[in-house]
């Protein structure tokens, strides 16, 4: 079978990756890939955001499957179009992928559905917000209704921080994306991703992960689209996965079916593990970036067989467990995002990149391009915010994480950035 994949980040390179290693694959399509992918496979000049030439480019291919990464053509109702056009998707229509696409929708989604979630209110206007954080004890949590990169939280240690914050957020900082605003409550706790495949009816968990949003080691500096990940997270027992199945996964599930819109792909949920148990932070639509390098490098099963039966739709007696008999034998899998100096605010571009084949040949080693180019000499070069995921498996997490960072240091990038404590929280608890 013929896969054609959409996008051109760590996560899709990280699908090709893994799709192109399936016996059932022959040929693997990437729009608009990277130079990196076209090394996996073909890739063609299609943004991932031009809905109306992905048709085109579609109806010209004619793949088995289309596996749409990123979450903006998914907002924009791209899978809805290729199905109308008779294609196996994995990713779900334009409504269910309103829940990342507004915060607000979705929050209001588990407000009706009782899914556990921070107390939140939604606004429009500056001085309604900011009686609204007047009720809140500090720290504030603060969010974009819309797309904002990953970059569209900010919590606030002070009132005064929280009330400049919701005047900058409603008066343009993150464009139409913060044309309405979500404040909700803080939430304590340990933050983790758990990545849950559905074809609307049934349901499969992956082993779930944990991501380090913050720039800078020990959590701190601005969010960014994240800066390393690994998997499995222990804060993640076996009680809190069934927990969360029970008490989120199902219910949305079967919520967005009984109201006519199934959910078919990845259901991403990023939860605080409370005191009080395991809560909504927000959803995604897709995988997450840079967990999916994780996840990818982490199964060990064919995942396509997975991916193909989220897209075909509801079966009753589908058995997910039986597609991917091998998920309880995932490796531990670590990666380390390199990125631009300057990132996640402004950045140039075009500084090379060496040694990263070298890293490659390091044992468990594989290194994703996020955003990569190649000059005239031949060298990779940095061409975006996040441009490398250093990934690693191996017979442990602290054996995952030191190969990664083996691969990082064999990079020599004197532009790049990145973190030296990926993975703290995990190695801390088993020590």
């Amino acid at each position: 079978m013929n896969i054609l994949i959409v996008g051109s980040g760590g996560r899709e390179h990280a699908l090709a990756w893994k799709i192109a290693q399936s016996p059932l694959v022959d040929t693997v399509w990437s729009a608009p890939g990277s130079l990196a992918m076209d090394r996996i496979g073909p890739c063609f000049d299609v943004k991932a955001d031009d809905v109306e030439n992905l048709e085109k480019l579609a109806l010209q291919l004619e793949p088995d499957l289309i596996v749409i990464g990123p979450e903006a053509p998914l907002a924009a109702g791209l899978a809805d179009i290729l199905r109308a056009r008779g294609f196996d998707v994995f990713g779900p229509d334009r409504e269910p992928a309103q829940l990342e696409a507004s915060k607000g929708f979705a929050k209001d989604i588990m407000a009706r559905l009782g899914v556990p979630t921070a107390a939140y209110g939604r606004f429009t206007e500056p001085e309604d917000a900011k009686a609204f954080l007047r009720t809140l004890d500090a720290p504030y949590v603060l969010k974009a209704d819309g797309l904002a990169a990953g970059k569209g939280v900010v919590i606030a240690p002070t009132l005064a921080e929280a009330e400049a914050e919701a005047e900058a957020m409603l008066g343009g900082k993150f464009g139409e994306a913060g044309a309405e605003l979500v404040i909700e409550e803080f939430m304590p706790g340990e933050e983790a991703s758990v990545f849950v495949l559905t074809d609307g009816v049934n349901r499969l968990t992956l082993p779930a992960c944990q991501d380090h949003k913050r720039l800078l080691d020990g959590d701190e500096g601005p969010n960014t689209g994240g800066m390393g990940a690994y998997c499995p997270a222990p804060v993640m027992t076996e009680a809190l996965l069934k927990q969360v199945d029970e008490e989120i996964s199902e219910p949305m599930i079967e919520g967005l079916r009984e109201a006519g819109h199934p959910y078919q792909g990845v259901l991403y949920i990023g939860l605080m593990i409370t005191p009080e148990g395991p809560k909504v932070v927000e959803f995604n639509v897709r995988f997450g970036d840079p967990e999916c390098q994780v996840l990818m490098a982490s199964l060990e099963d064919d995942i396509v067989p997975a991916l193909l039966a989220c897209a075909t739709g509801g079966m009753p007696q589908r058995d997910f467990t039986a597609l991917m008999p091998k998920l309880s034998e995932a490796r531990p899998a670590a990666t380390v995002v390199l990125a631009t100096n300057g990132y996640p605010g402004a950045y140039e571009k075009g500084s090379v990149i060496t040694g990263v084949k070298t890293a490659d040949e390091i044992e468990g080693v594989t290194v994703f391009h996020a955003g990569t180019g190649v000059n005239e000499a031949g060298d990779w070069t940095a061409q975006g915010g996040r441009v490398l995921s250093v990934t690693a498996v191996g017979d442990d997490l602290k054996q995952a994480i030191d190969r990664a960072y083996a691969g990082v240091d064999a990079i020599d990038w004197p532009q790049g950035v990145h973190r030296r404590d990926i993975g703290w929280r995990a190695l801390g608890k088993s020590e």
